[in-house]
Parts: C-alpha cells; sequence; structure tokens
C-alpha cells in the first residue's frame, strides 16, 4: 500500500480515460476495481469523473471531446506524467524531435499541463501540480502500479524519454523478449516494449496503465462479466507477476497485475 500526498517530477502521475460513456465506464470499473466515482462539473454541459478508494483520487474520466472525435480518436487512457514546469518540459519535447499537440495551458487551480506527443507517435500529458498532485494512491488492488510504452522504435523513444524526464533506463531479456525498464528517482514505475509486428501498422505507438489487482483471473473474469473483453488472457511473468490485457466496454485498452511477491 502506498499512500501519496507528493510525486517527484518523472513520475507517473495521473491515469485518465477518454470515453464515449463515463456513466457506463464508471459502472465497469467500479464492478471491476471497487472505485468510489466523484462526478465533478468542469463548465456548462461537461463533468469529470474521479475515481477514488479510500477518499483519495485514484484516476478519471471525462467525455472525448469533438475535437477527439473529428479526429477519430477511439476511446483510450491517457498517461500523465509529472514535471516541474509544464511550459519548459514542451519547449524540451519539441527540441528532442517531440511535437506540442496542445501548448500548456493551466486546469483552473488544478495544475498546468501540456499534451505531447513522442518521436515515434505516442501521445502523452506532462502536469506541474498545484492544488491536485494526480494519483493518491499507487501499488495496492485497484490503484494504479506501472505504465508501459509500445512502440516501433524503443530506441528513439528510450533517447527521448531519458533526456526529457531524466529516467534511468535497463534494458532486459528475460525470456527472450526485451523490455526496457523505466525508474525516476531510482523507482521503477514504467517499461517499453516493441509492438509486435503483427499489430495493425495504423495502431499508433500508446501508453497503457496498469492497475494492480489481488487475483488476475478472477479479476479478468469479473472485467468480461461487466462486458469487457480479455485481449491477453492472464498471462505469467517468471519472478514478477501475472498479468491481463483488457478492453472496456467503450473499447479502452488497460492491463490488470498481481505481483508475484503479494
Amino acid at each position: 500500500m502506498a499512500e501519496l500526498d507528493s510525486l517527484p517530477p518523472g513520475s507517473f502521475c495521473w491515469p485518465e480515460l477518454g470515453t464515449t460513456d463515463p456513466k457506463a465506464a464508471a459502472g465497469f470499473y467500479r464492478t471491476v476495481f471497487g472505485w468510489d466515482v466523484d462526478v465533478q462539473p468542469i463548465g456548462p454541459t461537461e463533468t469529470y469523473s474521479m475515481f477514488k478508494m479510500r477518499g483519495r483520487e485514484v484516476a478519471a474520466a471525462y467525455t472525448l471531446r469533438d475535437q477527439e472525435r473529428q479526429y477519430g480518436v477511439p476511446p483510450h487512457w491517457n498517461t500523465y506524467v509529472s514535471v516541474e514546469n509544464a511550459d519548459a518540459a514542451a519547449k524540451r519535447a519539441q527540441e528532442l524531435g517531440g511535437k506540442v499537440l496542445a501548448p500548456p495551458f493551466d486546469v483552473m487551480d488544478a495544475g498546468r499541463m501540456a499534451v505531447l506527443q513522442d518521436p515515434t507517435g505516442a501521445t502523452f500529458q506532462v502536469w506541474q501540480a498545484k492544488r491536485h498532485i494526480g494519483t493518491r494512491l499507487q501499488r495496492e488492488p485497484g490503484a494504479l502500479c506501472w505504465t508501459e510504452l509500445a512502440t516501433r522504435d524503443t530506441r528513439k523513444a528510450e533517447t527521448f524519454y531519458t533526456q526529457l524526464f531524466g529516467w534511468n533506463a535497463k534494458l532486459g531479456t528475460d525470456g527472450g523478449v526485451e523490455y526496457t525498464e523505466f525508474s525516476a528517482g531510482g523507482s521503477p514505475s514504467g517499461g517499453m516494449m516493441a509492438m509486435p509486428s503483427q499489430v495493425p501498422s495504423q495502431v499508433p505507438a500508446h501508453w497503457t496503465p496498469y492497475f494492480q489487482v489481488t487475483d488476475c483471473d478472477a479479476s479478468a473474469a469479473k472485467a468480461t462479466s461487466a462486458g469487457g473483453k480479455t485481449i491477453v488472457p492472464p498471462t505469467d511473468i517468471p519472478k514478477v507477476g501475472r498479468f491481463a490485457m483488457i478492453q472496456d466496454p467503450q473499447g479502452a485498452m488497460f492491463a490488470i497485475f498481481k505481483p508475484s511477491n503479494t
């Protein structure tokens, strides 16, 4: 269990669901993870659903915006990384070959953010915290425990992220599969793997959040019974744990994970 009241720069700080049906999505994730839902107005017609456990924020959901729909963006999970200065991070991302999809802007008094794209095509957000630090629980059942990049150019992505966030990268080949582990401040919290060749070319590089569970098989079955789909069935990662890839009823992908030491 890890209750958080601050997050250092370079931390994966906020998993955010963009969906076509926040109410239905909230019901699905409540069933799978037991999340409480706090729906907050963010404008005349929009709302923002905060997912909580023990009164602490663990994730959120919003309705896909018109511009996202116009570009054919499907329901998905956004990945936020904490930074000291969103403007400086956006500028540095451009210098490193990334793109600024939405320049830095204030989110009321909660913080300041920008939407960026790495040189391999994966979209992510940077977050300069003010009132809202991000997730206040991690690495316990129902909370974010890992974030993973799938890309077609791992070398280019590694150079970009290590220079942007100061992450340390460690390459492993357990099971004959190359996997890069990213650490911020000495603590591994994310990873990267090459996108399998059989993945259709129109699928862009992307980040995926992993949420911890107490029983991977039971949680996968619960997700399926609640209307989701199991894309990768529960699978052991030797000496690490057991995971599964799930698609929620609206189409957003995420993973569940049970560490081997729990």
